[in-house]
């Protein structure tokens, strides 16, 4: 029995598939990613100029961070990096790299930037003991890995029909 595939109409709409699929996987990395480092490194760099907030300062109250680098350094640090993070997705952008046809170098360095920056969380979360907190950034860290797996499955690192060619399999 012939299956979509088997025909031009078939081929057809396993190409829209793959291009509204790419679209939607595209966008929702830029913004998602975007949003989350612009309003995190917005929060510590303008809205509480570099200070740590009192709660979080009592929960790091005598750390390893309230001796090296000063909480309200870490804080500002924490910022400084978020900020870069968010300038890697603005160049990504301005680079066009959403483009199918484009290869994705400052996309796949945002995502490996942010893995960095879960991981800096992860580490001071760790430190207090705040093991739910432990448990959400390590969900990320774990989720942005598997999204720069999921870029590389894409255009232009494989075909453009690449969803297709993976249920062809």
């Amino acid at each position: 029995m012939p299956t979509d595939t088997d025909d031009s109409v078939g081929r057809d709409r396993a190409t829209a598939a793959d291009l509204s699929s790419y679209v939607l996987v595209v966008a929702s990395l830029y913004i998602g990613f975007g949003f989350l480092w612009y309003y995190s490194a917005k929060e510590k760099l303008f809205d509480q100029d570099g200070e740590m907030p009192p709660p979080l300062k009592e929960r790091f109250d005598g750390s390893f961070l309230d001796t090296v680098p000063g909480l309200d350094t870490a804080w500002l640090l924490l910022g400084i990096v978020e900020a870069v993070v968010f300038l890697v997705v603005v160049a990504s952008l301005l680079a066009g790299e959403f483009l199918p046809h484009r290869r994705k170098p400052l996309l796949l360095n945002f995502l490996a930037l942010s893995m960095l920056t879960f991981a800096g969380m992860l580490f001071a979360e760790s430190m207090v003991g705040e093991f739910e907190s432990v448990f959400q950034l390590f969900t990320y860290l774990a989720g942005t890995a598997l999204l720069i797996v999921l870029v590389l499955l894409m255009p232009p690192y494989r075909d453009r029909r690449w969803l297709a060619s993976l249920s062809l399999r």
